[in-house]
C-alpha cells in the first residue's frame, strides 16, 4: 500500500500525537493537514460512532478569521444566504459561490462579534479567494489564519463527556449555537456542531500547546463510556445526507444543485459576487440535483471517480460517494441525478469502474 510521504507542505495537527497513540490505520490529506479515515476499520469505527463517543481530530477544517469595520459586508459578499440577522453567539452553514454561481465551499460561518468572524472550511484554499475580495474592494478588514484548531466530540455519549470536563452548564448550548467555556484556565469556544448524524460539539482550539492536554482529558474523563478516537465516517455522513465538498459538489454546481437552495436568500443577499448568476439560476431552476440514491449490493468497491447512472445506455447521473450500509442492509450513495430521472422511485443502474452495472434507484429522503 502507497503511503503518503511527510513534509513540511503536509501540516501535522496539535493532536496528531493522540491520533498516532489511538492506532489510526488510514489518512487523507485535507486543506494541507492529516485528516484520519479509520481506526479499527470503517465498518467498526460506524458501529461504535452510534453507540458511544468518539473524539476526532478536525483541526483541519482551518479557520479564516475576517474582522475590522467591513468585515459584515466582506463575509456577506462570499454567500447568498442573508448574514443580517445573525447573532454573536450563532453558527450558520452557508454556501460560498463565485461569480457564475458555483460553489467554493460550504464552511461554518462563526460570529464571534459585530466585527469578528470565523470562517470554519471545507477543503479548499478559500482564504486567498476572500483575501482578493478584500484587496480588490480596499475593504477595511484584516484577513488571516488563526492559530484554531477544531477538535470534534460526536455521538450519543458526547453530551455526558463534554459535561465531565466543560461543567454541566456545556450541555445547555442549542444546535448550530456556542459558548465560552474553561478548561486549564483559558476560555474555549464550544458549538453545539459537526460532521455527524450523531450529534456532539466542536471544540475551537486556540493555540497548539494546549492540544494534547485537552485530548488526553476527555479521553482520561470517557474511560467508562468507551469514548475512542474516530474520525468522519464514510457510511454514516452518507446515510445522513452530508456533502463532501471537492467530493460531491465542486465549482461546476451551483448551491441549488447541491440541495443547498434553503441556504440562499438570493433576492435579500445583496452584495454577493454571485447573486446575479443566482438569482437567473433561482428563477429557470436546476435542470439537475443532488439525491439519495439507493444500490442493491452486498459489497462496493471505494468510489474514488465519479460513477455513471444509467438509464438503459443513457447517462443520466453520476453517484459521488457511496459504501454499504450494515444498518440499511444495502448500497447508500449520493448521486447528482438530471432532472428527468430524479424522482423519488425512479430505477437507474450504476456503472462501476469494473464495468458491473447494479440495480439502484432514487430516494426521496437520505436513510437518516
Amino acid at each position: 500500500m502507497a503511503m503518503i510521504a511527510p513534509s513540511r507542505r503536509l501540516r501535522r495537527t496539535p493532536f496528531s500525537e493522540g491520533v498516532e497513540a489511538a492506532g489510526v490505520k488510514g489518512y487523507t490529506v485535507y486543506n494541507h493537514m492529516l485528516l484520519p479515515t479509520m481506526f479499527a476499520s470503517v465498518v467498526e469505527d460506524y458501529r461504535h460512532l452510534k453507540t458511544a463517543v468518539q473524539v476526532w481530530d478536525v483541526a483541519c477544517e482551518r479557520q479564516v478569521e475576517v474582522r475590522g469595520p467591513d468585515s459584515a459586508r466582506l463575509v456577506q459578499m462570499l454567500t447568498p444566504r442573508d448574514l443580517r440577522g445573525m447573532l454573536p453567539g450563532q453558527c450558520y452553514y452557508m454556501p460560498v459561490v463565485d461569480e457564475t454561481g458555483g460553489m467554493l465551499n460550504d464552511p461554518v460561518l462563526v460570529k464571534l462579534a459585530e466585527d469578528r468572524w470565523w470562517v470554519s472550511l471545507a477543503d479548499s484554499d478559500l482564504l486567498h479567494w476572500i483575501k482578493g475580495i478584500a484587496y480588490g474592494y480596499r475593504l477595511d478588514v484584516l484577513v488571516d489564519e488563526p492559530d484554531v484548531s477544531p477538535l470534534a466530540v460526536q455521538g450519543p455519549q458526547a453530551d455526558e463527556l463534554m459535561a465531565r470536563v466543560f461543567g454541566d452548564s456545556v450541555r445547555a448550548v442549542r444546535f448550530f449555537r456556542f459558548g465560552w467555556f474553561r478548561f486549564q484556565g483559558r476560555d474555549m469556544l464550544v458549538a453545539r456542531s459537526g460532521y455527524s448524524k450523531q450529534g456532539g460539539f466542536e471544540i475551537y482550539v486556540e493555540g497548539g500547546d494546549i492540544g494534547m492536554p485537552l485530548w488526553n482529558a476527555l479521553f482520561e474523563a470517557g474511560r467508562d463510556l468507551d469514548v475512542r478516537a474516530g474520525c468522519p465516517n464514510l457510511i454514516e455522513r452518507i446515510e445522513g445526507g452530508l456533502l463532501s465538498y471537492g467530493n460531491d459538489m465542486d465549482r461546476s454546481n451551483t448551491p441549488h444543485e447541491c440541495g443547498l437552495g434553503k441556504f440562499c436568500n438570493t433576492a435579500t443577499a445583496i452584495g454577493c459576487v454571485g447573486r446575479d448568476a443566482l438569482l437567473r439560476v433561482a428563477q429557470e431552476g436546476p435542470v439537475r440535483q443532488v439525491r439519495a440514491i439507493e444500490i442493491e449490493a452486498d459489497s462496493l468497491p471505494p468510489c474514488d471517480r465519479h460513477w455513471r447512472l444509467l438509464d438503459g445506455d443513457r447517462i443520466v447521473g453520476r453517484v459521488s460517494s457511496a459504501a454499504v450500509s450494515p444498518d440499511f442492509g444495502c448500497g447508500v450513495a449520493i448521486g447528482m441525478v438530471r432532472m428527468t430521472h430524479w424522482e423519488a422511485g425512479t430505477a437507474l443502474r450504476v456503472e462501476t469502474p469494473d464495468g458491473m452495472r447494479l440495480p439502484a434507484r432514487v430516494r426521496e429522503n437520505f436513510w437518516v
